[in-house]
């Protein structure tokens, strides 16, 4: 990959597992490169799967097998917008079903401590709304949610 700038997502040893499982599940996804260690290094030894390039929906990435040290949190995320409830569901339950974890408000985690936004495009809409107090509406129904329902979304929106 020749891209002047992607992001370094930090990996314990699973960088390989984990690009090909973004790959497997998101559209425009693919695993390119695999680059072993050509010597040891803190969290390796010489030979050890060291950085993996590959893309998340056209986002160029590079995952780093670097070790236990550092963990992903909420402050990096991936959000996904999504056109239908079929697509919402099939993301959100295939990083749920694999070892993920559900959270509020459309957000979620995948096995490795990724996060993810599954974002219905409707709710960023209606969130967005000139009418001020359908928005306030939606927005209230989206945060009683953990994984977005878009027929409550239209819901809300109608009033």
């Amino acid at each position: 990959m020749n891209n002047k700038n992607r992001i370094c997502l930090w990996y314990d040893g699973t960088a390989l597992e984990a690009a090909q499982f973004y790959a497997a599940t998101f559209p425009d996804s693919a695993v390119h490169a695999v680059h072993h260690a050509p010597g040891d290094y803190p969290a390796g030894k010489q030979g050890d799967e060291l950085t993996v390039e590959f893309t998340v929906m056209g986002i160029p990435c590079l995952g780093l097998n670097g070790g236990p040290m550092f963990k992903h949190n909420e402050a990096f995320s991936f959000q996904v917008a999504t056109d239908d409830q079929a697509e919402t569901d099939r993301l959100w339950d295939a990083i749920i079903g694999n070892g993920g974890e559900a959270s509020a408000c459309g957000w979620c985690k995948d096995k490795w401590g990724l996060s993810w936004q599954i974002t219905p495009r409707i709710l960023t809409t209606a969130i967005a709304s000139p009418d001020r107090a359908a928005a306030k509406r939606v927005f209230e129904a989206m945060m009683q949610m953990a994984k977005i329902d878009i027929a409550a979304i239209e819901a809300a929106l109608k009033g």
